[in-house]
């Protein structure tokens, strides 16, 4: 007889794949732990869990040959974060109504853009003059995109933030501080939809 693993490794691989798989040399995603995480998400949504749109815009998972291929679990993963980011506003303005909602989105708005009101090649701490960080030039124009979002009504999408890329350059702005208001200016996109 079988063990229980056995025959949860052979279901595994009898079922199609949730998303296109790579090849060769190029690594992608996890395969299980991509399940898991997306499993999580779905209880979640469904109400059976405490998973949240923060949770999952900083999902990571670990890469591997025969995994997902990254830009469609990326893909897959902004629709889950703005359908919870949907759920918890429906929440929020139920429990506590519309106007406190638009009231906490604009205030999370202007700390934004109080942050961004500094001068360029100065919006953001930097690293050591040896150590790499995202290259500045590169930073500004996105936070440009933002102030000219939330305080000329522009066009920009929490896509459009999730998927900023900048390179390194020495001594360049801090990742961890930029990520984190990209990451709260996707919040106010995903509030005001």
């Amino acid at each position: 007889m079988a063990s229980d693993d056995a025959l949860d490794l052979a279901a595994e691989e009898q079922a199609p794949p949730a998303f296109s798989l790579t090849s060769g040399r190029t690594r992608g995603y996890h395969r299980a732990a991509v399940d898991t995480f997306l499993a999580a998400a779905r209880t979640a949504f469904e109400g059976g869990g405490d998973l949240t749109a923060a949770d999952v815009r900083i999902a990571s998972f670990p890469l591997v040959k025969g995994g997902y291929v990254v830009s469609e679990v990326d893909a897959a993963l902004g629709r889950v974060e703005d359908a919870l980011a949907g759920r918890e506003r429906e929440r929020s303005v139920r429990r506590d109504g519309a106007g406190a909602w638009v009231e906490q989105a604009r205030s999370e708005a202007q700390v934004i853009l109080d942050h961004l009101a500094r001068r360029k090649k100065h919006r953001f701490a930097r690293v050591g003059a040896l150590t790499f960080g995202y290259r500045i030039d590169e930073v500004d124009h996105v936070a440009t995109r933002i102030v000219r979002y939330l305080r000329d009504g522009e066009e920009l999408t929490a896509e459009q933030l999730r998927s900023a890329a900048f390179r390194m350059q020495r001594g360049g702005y801090r990742e961890e501080q930029v990520d984190a208001l990209l990451d709260a200016t996707v919040d106010v996109i995903l509030a005001v939809r």
